[in-house]
């Protein structure tokens, strides 16, 4: 009889410790630390000193512990993502893209809205003085963009200079990935390229700060409207702490805690918003399975 009752007991154990995952599963992770990742845009250490309110903010709202994750380049934050290295992320909108491509389960939630619009435009500019006065003078020069995953320092200008100028940067100009927009902008004040493209609001914010002087460089162009930056967050979060983060993006109204986003405030958004830039890749002839 006890050796009976011993095996029931060791069955029922075993049907026990199978079910647990996926009963976890089930209800969804709910951890105590949340991860959130910034764009790596910018100088990292800046990133993350302008993002203090935001941590604040975020550990009185969700009553978590907050850690700012700014990763060394865009293709190793859409890794972090899809390997669970974190929770929550502030994508670009070309970056988010290739993300979801890898990890299907991500979900965006909230976008920046900027001047009451939830786009913002890609600027192409030049140094002031230099050899390209318009975008027909890129042909046969270096032109500056950002890092290869991003949408307003590389596929949208790309795209942008196919379409209006005819311009192919597989044989008409040289292609110079700078990295980050504020290295665009840098390297085409000083000469170092004679032309580039960065976001504008992110312009706009250097030359605010002072890190660009205004009268070193001009305005080549704008690209068509794109849709904005989106914050993202794991699937597979419990349904409760999905719903708080989503609330805590969505009303959040102090400045200096939009400050860290460059945004006025957060509407709500779905993965079709950002279709619009996969058909752009496709002009581009760019295989999203491929990029990093």
């Amino acid at each position: 009889m006890f050796r009976r009752r011993l095996a029931l007991a060791a069955v029922a154990l075993s049907a026990l410790v199978t079910t647990l995952p996926e009963f976890a599963q089930a209800q969804g992770r709910d951890p105590a630390r949340l991860r959130v990742a910034l764009l790596p845009d910018e100088n990292a250490s800046s990133l993350i000193q302008n993002a203090q309110p935001l941590k604040v903010y975020l550990e009185q709202t969700l009553k978590k512990d907050i850690e700012l994750v700014v990763t060394t380049d865009y293709s190793s934050m859409i890794e972090a993502m899809r390997f669970g290295r974190i929770e929550v992320a502030y994508f670009g909108p070309f970056s988010y893209v290739l993300a979801k491509s890898k990890a299907p389960a991500i979900e965006p939630f909230a976008v920046g809205v900027e001047r009451g619009s939830p786009t913002y435009q890609s600027v192409l500019i030049a140094t002031a003085g230099g050899p390209v006065k318009s975008l027909d003078d890129i042909r046969g020069k270096a032109f500056g963009f950002g890092d290869q995953a991003s949408t307003s320092s590389h596929l949208a200008p790309r795209a942008h200079l196919l379409k209006k100028a005819k311009l192919d940067g597989e044989r008409d100009y040289r292609v110079v990935h700078l990295g980050t927009h504020d290295a665009v902008a840098r390297a085409v004040q000083a000469g170092q390229v004679p032309a580039g493209a960065l976001s504008k609001p992110i312009l706009d914010n250097l030359v605010k700060r002072g890190t660009i002087d205004a009268s070193r460089v001009v305005e080549l162009d704008l690209s068509a409207p794109i849709p904005n930056y989106p914050i993202v967050m794991q699937g597979n979060l419990a349904p409760e702490l999905k719903r708080r983060i989503r609330d805590a993006f969505l009303t959040m109204k102090d400045k200096e805690v939009l400050k860290a986003f460059r945004v006025e405030a957060f509407a709500p958004t779905t993965d079709e918003a950002y279709d619009v830039l996969r058909d752009t890749a496709s002009v581009l002839k760019l295989d999203l399975g491929s990029m990093k």
